[in-house]
């Protein structure tokens, strides 16, 4: 069996089969359609050059149709890490659209919101509408014209940001709802490295037609850049290649781990960098003997 080699020594192919592009998502398109027009798009690719296949690709949370930013989109084996992403922050920008003048003292009763919050999902909501909590990190309003206010919400991943529009409008007394939202990050990604889908489905085109795979390598990063929020074990080859067989990660594989509360989601890698599973912290790194993590993910 062949573990996966360094993530700066990937070929274009390899890139295609287990890498990530940070999408600047477009409106219109829902988030599921414009990941299959990137997996369509690779696959032909790659079928083209006869450099392998892929079968799916994922996005990193939904966004609403309309709604536009950093989308995340994982390729092939790399749709194992969507889990990582409900570990991180979203960040957004929303013009909240008031039914009234905004008041002078939007900015204090903005403040408010600011730490744990109860939301329900709205109606149409995939999940179920039972009341939840949510942090809301930091909710800064940027301007305000008229009936108009122009805010930045850093918050938990899974907070509807509709329904705190709607409920930061009627704490203003004015009522509001939420107009134009554009998500700014999504950790471990923000908006300044974005790349649209037409300057990715150019990329794929010089590699087929011209074979210059360079702008291929600066819109797709490895996986393993999914993975920078999340606390690491490095363990050793022999170790990974049982991992691959399914087998936990014991002690003695382990060469070193970054600080982890016990049953966090942690990400395992050999020494070259190269991810091998996502797993739970169950033991201690430090041991002689015993399992350390128990695996979630399989990445090899």
């Amino acid at each position: 069996m062949a573990l996966r080699g360094p993530p700066e020594e990937r070929s274009p192919a390899d890139l295609l089969t287990f890498g990530v592009v940070n999408l600047d998502k477009p409106p219109g398109p829902s988030s599921h359609q414009v990941s299959g027009w990137l997996r369509d798009a690779v696959a032909d690719t790659l079928a083209e050059r006869d450099a392998g296949t892929i079968d799916q690709a994922a996005h990193a949370g939904t966004l609403d149709p309309k709604v536009t930013g950093c989308l995340p989109i994982m390729l092939g084996d790399a749709t194992r890490l969507a889990q990582t992403f409900l570990e991180g922050e979203k960040e957004y920008v929303a013009v909240l659209e008031c039914h009234g003048p905004v008041p002078n003292d939007v900015e204090s009763i903005a403040a408010e919101f600011e730490g744990p919050i109860y939301q329900k999902p709205p109606r149409k909501s995939a999940v179920s509408r039972r009341l939840r909590v949510r942090e809301i990190y930091d909710l800064e309003v940027l301007e305000t014209d008229d009936r108009q206010a122009l805010v930045r919400i850093r918050c938990e991943s899974g907070t509807y940001v509709r329904k705190l529009c709607h409920d930061l409008g009627l704490a203003l007394g004015t009522g509001g709802h939420m107009g134009h939202l554009r998500r700014t990050a999504t950790t471990p990604f923000d908006d300044t490295t974005l790349h649209t889908a037409q300057e990715f489905h150019d990329a794929l085109a010089f590699w087929l037609e011209d074979d210059d795979p360079e702008p291929l390598f600066e819109l797709v990063e490895p996986a393993e850049r999914i993975l920078e929020h999340i606390p690491s074990v490095m363990i050793a080859e022999s170790a990974a290649e049982q991992v691959a067989t399914g087998a936990p990660v014991y002690a003695p594989g382990v060469i070193e781990a970054e600080d982890a509360d016990r049953g966090s989601l942690v990400a395992c890698y050999t020494p070259n960098g190269a991810a091998v599973c996502l797993g739970e912290l169950v033991g201690d790194p430090d041991a002689k003997s015993g399992v350390v993590v128990d695996l979630e993910r399989v990445l090899v």
